[in-house]
C-alpha cells in the first residue's frame, strides 16, 4: 500500500523571477538554505470529462525531483490534501496503479482514467528552518510550462501549450500560523495569491461544465439543488476515505448519504418523485451497505466502553478479548462488503443517476416559488410527522413494539433536522434554533434505539460464551444496564414530546 501524508500548501502567482523576498525576517523562520534546482516532468490522469478536477483531486505520475513516483492528491480542508504515493514502478509507465484507480473509481463513476496533461516545471527549493535546525516549511519558485492532452474537455487531439511562473509555500514542519505570515511577505512583495487550487486546474479548470441549472435566484429551487449538489460531492469525497479505511469515514460518507436521501423525500414538491424515488432507494440501499461497518464500529466500542466501566471482579472470563475479537472481525467482513459495494455498478449507476439528477433537475411549480415559504413549509410539515410518531409511541406499553415506534419516531426527528439544515441558509436562526431542538430530539431517542440493538448483541454473545462453556454473566450485566437505560428514555418521553412541540414554535 502506497504512503499517505497530509500536506499544507499555497500558492501564488509571481510577478516575475527572482521574485522570491528574503523570508528570515518572518517569525518563526531563523535560516533558508536553498535546494538544488529541480525539473520535474508530470502526467496528470483524469476522465474525459475530468471528473477528478470537478471534485478538487489531481492525480499524476511525475519524475524528476526528490519526491518522483505516482501521487494522489485528495482534498481534506482549506489548504490542505492528503497526498498518496506510489513509487514510479507501482505499475506500467502509462497505465494508472490499481491501488491508485481502485481509490477514485466513484470520483471517475467508474469511467477509465486517461492522460489529460502534461507539465514540465524548472523549481528552485528553499528549505526554511527555525532556530532548532527543524525544516518548518519549503517555498518553492516554479516556471511551467504546460501542455493540454487530446480529450481533456475538448476536441480530442486538440492540445493547448501555456506558460506561467509562480511560488508554492508548503508547511513541513511548521504551523498554520507560520504559513499566514509567510503569505503576508510574499504578497508585500508583489505575489498574488493563484486562483487555482492546483497547476492542473489552472490548465484545464475552463474545462469544467457548469453543474448547476438555471433556477432562479432566492428560489425553492435553488436552494434544494444548491443542498443536494453539497450533500453529493460530501459524500463523494469521503468515498476515497472509506475505501482506504480512515478513521470515521465510513460514518461521515453515511451521514451525507442519509442526508441526500431524506432531502429527496422531503422536497417531493419541489422535485419530480418520479425521478427522484429511483435515487432515493439506491440511496437507501447504500447507506445500507455503509451501516453496516458503521453499526459494527459503534457496537463494538461501546461494549468495549462499558465493559471497562465495569469493576474487576464483575469481568468473568475472557469478556474483553472475545469483545475485541469479534469486533475486529465483524468490522473487518462488514468493512469489506462495503468497499466491495463502492467497486460495483449498482453503486457507479447511482452516481451517474445522481449527476443526471442535479444537472437536468425534474423541477415541479413550487421550485420558482420563494424559498423561505418552501422550506418553513417542509420543516413544519417533518415537524408533523415527529410529533404523530411519538404520539404513537407514548400510548405503546414498553416492549417490542413501542421499541420500533420510538425509532420510527427518531428517523423522523432526523428526517426533520435535516429539512432544517437545508432552510438555515434562507430562514437563519429560527431553522437553526429548530434544527438544534430536533437533534437533541433524536439523539435522546437515539440513545434508547442503541440500547436495543446492544441488547441484542449482547444477547448473541452471552449465548456463544454458553456454547464455549465459559461464564456469561457479565454479558446479562450488561445487559441489565442497557435495559435500565431504555426504561430511563422512556420514563422522559412525556417531557420529550412537550419540548418537540415547542420547536414548532421556533419556525415561525
Amino acid at each position: 500500500m502506497g504512503t499517505s501524508a497530509i500536506e499544507t500548501e499555497r500558492k501564488f502567482e509571481a510577478p516575475g523571477p527572482g521574485a522570491v523576498p528574503d523570508v528570515t525576517a518572518v517569525r518563526g523562520v531563523d535560516s533558508v538554505r536553498p535546494g538544488e534546482a529541480e525539473d520535474l516532468d508530470a502526467t496528470y490522469y483524469d476522465t474525459g470529462d475530468l471528473r477528478l478536477l470537478a471534485h478538487g483531486v489531481t492525480l499524476r505520475r511525475r519524475t524528476g525531483g526528490h519526491d518522483a513516483g505516482w501521487h494522489l492528491k485528495l482534498p481534506v480542508g482549506k489548504d490542505s490534501r492528503r497526498e498518496v504515493r506510489l513509487p514510479l514502478d507501482a505499475g506500467p509507465p502509462r497505465e494508472v496503479p490499481d491501488e491508485l484507480g481502485r481509490l477514485v473509481a466513484g470520483l471517475a463513476r467508474g469511467g477509465p482514467l486517461a492522460p489529460v496533461a502534461h507539465l514540465r516545471t524548472h523549481r528552485v527549493r528553499r528549505l526554511l528552518y527555525d532556530d532548532t535546525g527543524a525544516v518548518v516549511a519549503e517555498l518553492a519558485e516554479d516556471r511551467v510550462t504546460a501542455q493540454t492532452l487530446g480529450g481533456a474537455g475538448g476536441e480530442s487531439g486538440v492540445t493547448e501549450v501555456m506558460s506561467w511562473q509562480e511560488i508554492e509555500v508548503e508547511l513541513v514542519e511548521g504551523r498554520k500560523s507560520l504559513l499566514n505570515a509567510l503569505t503576508e511577505k510574499l504578497t508585500a512583495a508583489g505575489a498574488k495569491p493563484a486562483g487555482d487550487g492546483s497547476k492542473l486546474a489552472r490548465v484545464l479548470g475552463g474545462s469544467l461544465g457548469a453543474e448547476a441549472p438555471g433556477t432562479r435566484a432566492g428560489s425553492a429551487g435553488e436552494a434544494v439543488l444548491r443542498r443536494l449538489t453539497g450533500l453529493r460531492d460530501t459524500m463523494l469525497r469521503w468515498d476515497p476515505a472509506v475505501r482506504r479505511d480512515e478513521p470515521d469515514s465510513v460514518h461521515k460518507m453515511r451521514v451525507a448519504t442519509r442526508r441526500l436521501r431524506s432531502a429527496l423525500k422531503s422536497y417531493r414538491k419541489v422535485l419530480d418523485r418520479r425521478r427522484t424515488d429511483p435515487v432515493e432507494a439506491e440511496l437507501k440501499w447504500l447507506a445500507g451497505e455503509l451501516g453496516r461497518a458503521r453499526d459494527a464500529e459503534v457496537l463494538g466500542e461501546r461494549l468495549t466502553e462499558r465493559t471497562d466501566r465495569l469493576p474487576p471482579e464483575l469481568v468473568l472470563g475472557p469478556v474483553r478479548a472475545t469483545l475485541a475479537e469479534w469486533s475486529a472481525d465483524t468490522y473487518r467482513a462488514a468493512h469489506a462488503e462495503a468497499v466491495a459495494a463502492l467497486s460495483g455498478r449498482r453503486y457507479f449507476a447511482l452516481l451517474r443517476a445522481l449527476d443526471a439528477l442535479l444537472t437536468d433537475p425534474p423541477l415541479r411549480p413550487a421550485a420558482d416559488r420563494k424559498a423561505a415559504k418552501v422550506l418553513a413549509a417542509t420543516a413544519r410539515r417533518e415537524h408533523r410527522r415527529v410529533t404523530e410518531r411519538l404520539d404513537t409511541a407514548v400510548e405503546l406499553t414498553p416492549g417490542p413494539e413501542r421499541d420500533a415506534a420510538l425509532h420510527a419516531a427518531r428517523k423522523a426527528a432526523k428526517r426533520a433536522r435535516y429539512a432544517g439544515e437545508t432552510a438555515r441558509a434562507t430562514l437563519g436562526r429560527r431553522a437553526e434554533r429548530f434544527t438544534r431542538r430536533m437533534k437533541e430530539t433524536q439523539e435522546r431517542l437515539g440513545v434508547h434505539q442503541d440500547a436495543v440493538v446492544t441488547r441484542q448483541a449482547l444477547r448473541g454473545l452471552a449465548i456463544r460464551a454458553h456454547e464455549a462453556g465459559e461464564n456469561g454473566f457479565t454479558y446479562g450485566l450488561l445487559h441489565g444496564a442497557q435495559t435500565a437505560t431504555a426504561r430511563d428514555v422512556e420514563g422522559e418521553l412525556p417531557a420529550l414530546r412537550r419540548r418537540v412541540a415547542q420547536a414548532r414554535k421556533r419556525l415561525g
